[in-house]
């Protein structure tokens, strides 16, 4: 089904070469994008499913094409990107065909996502899924509405949703992406699905703020306390925040981890272990910031890079050697989805570069590769990491 008015996603899939040299397997925009009914401009576009966790990293076959039931494989996540259209100027309730009066809780076939009505033309209606989902607002704006407040949600911010009840709207004209990576849990409480634990929320400490010049990104935690309420757990600058001496302006800030698939329906996570690598069979969700690599190239070696890795946790992933193509080169056994979210980034392959601008996303299957910055202003990429196997 072809609508005009939705917007190609690009993405660029990586993988290995028989020489085991990392490469780009494809590049263009995804073919799997899905109209909603309700009018045009409306949809999704799915960019990659795994049913199983750790996602598989090999292979010829591309997994953006594997069919699931919403909201996502019961043992793996699905990333995609929802478009919207924004509420016309002239709307008018009484001739809006999309209206769905909110009702008592109602479960939706074929299971794990639940109802509660509340539907409209600019507006999706009150929902709840089994799953953790990362999402990040690439264009436009959106308002979340939980059932304790509504939160203005813009470009940049990024939405930790925990299993909760919500609904996201599209209250000013003009469309809105959005990007999900959506991750499946488990309620130990059946569809009540309520937080876990007594894991207090993290807040920002001495040493933990980001450099002059780099925007601090915004944690929207929404969850579920009581019954059929959801509740806003947090809405600040993450308090996790790593840079690296040997680059100034770089600054790597943590979101949210989950240490197993299905995850947990849990308070806070941020108190784990920091890696860049992300537990077995979980995730990790950062916003990393790059200045121009001309401010510290020739500055830079394996002592500086060794001491980098160390300091995040994965000393292991590093593959620096003196004639790489980059100095910070890694690779890791993960499923990792990164999307440029300001400026322009290139990233760097064993056999090829690619160019990445705004909105476009990389789907890193275990390759060695780094991100480098050649414009003379900072870049930023938002960077989801899952636990992967060969």
């Amino acid at each position: 089904m072809s609508d005009s008015l939705m917007k190609p996603i690009r993405r660029v899939v990586t993988g290995n070469d028989a020489n085991g040299k990392s490469t780009v397997t494809w590049d263009g925009p995804s073919p799997y994008s899905h109209p909603a009914p309700m009018g045009q401009g409306r949809g999704h576009t799915d960019l990659w499913v795994w049913t199983e966790s750790p996602a598989p990293l090999s292979g010829t076959t591309d997994d953006g094409a594997i069919a699931y039931d919403f909201p996502a494989p019961p043992k793996g996540g699905q990333l995609r990107v929802i478009q919207g259209v924004g509420k016309p100027d002239d709307y008018n309730a009484a001739t809006d065909p999309n209206i769905v009066a909110p009702h008592a809780p109602k479960i939706r076939p074929p299971g794990r996502t639940w109802d509660r009505g509340g539907h409209n033309s600019y507006s999706g209606g009150m929902h709840k899924t089994e799953t953790v989902d990362y999402a990040l607002i690439l264009e436009g704006k959106r308002t979340l509405v939980l059932d304790d407040q509504d939160v203005e949600w813009a470009q940049g911010d990024v939405v930790i949703d925990v299993g909760a009840w919500h609904q996201w709207s599209s209250r000013v004209a003009g469309s809105s992406l959005v990007m999900f990576d959506m991750i499946a849990a488990t309620f130990v409480d059946g569809p009540v699905g309520l937080a876990q634990g007594n894991d207090a929320v993290m807040t920002a400490g001495a040493g933990h703020s980001v450099p002059a010049g780099v925007k601090p990104t915004r944690r929207i935690v929404c969850l579920d306390k009581e019954a059929n309420k959801s509740t806003l757990a947090s809405d600040a600058a993450t308090p996790d925040v790593r840079t690296d001496p040997a680059r100034p302006g770089y600054a790597s800030q943590r979101l949210w981890v989950t240490d197993g698939t299905p995850a947990k329906i849990v308070l806070e996570t941020l108190h784990l272990p920091h890696a860049l690598t992300p537990p077995k069979n979980g995730s990790v969700m950062r916003t990393v910031t790059f200045p121009p690599d001309a401010l510290w190239q020739g500055k830079v070696g394996q002592k500086e890079v060794a001491a980098f890795f160390a300091a995040m946790g994965s000393p292991q992933a590093s593959t620096w050697s003196a004639d790489a193509k980059h100095p910070y080169m890694q690779k890791t056994e993960t499923l990792e989805f990164a999307v440029v979210t300001e400026g322009e980034m290139v990233l760097v392959l064993d056999t090829r570069e690619v160019t990445l601008k705004h909105g476009e996303f990389a789907i890193i299957r275990g390759s060695n590769h780094a991100w480098s910055n050649r414009t003379g202003k900072p870049a930023t990429i938002a960077l989801a990491t899952h636990d992967g196997k060969y």
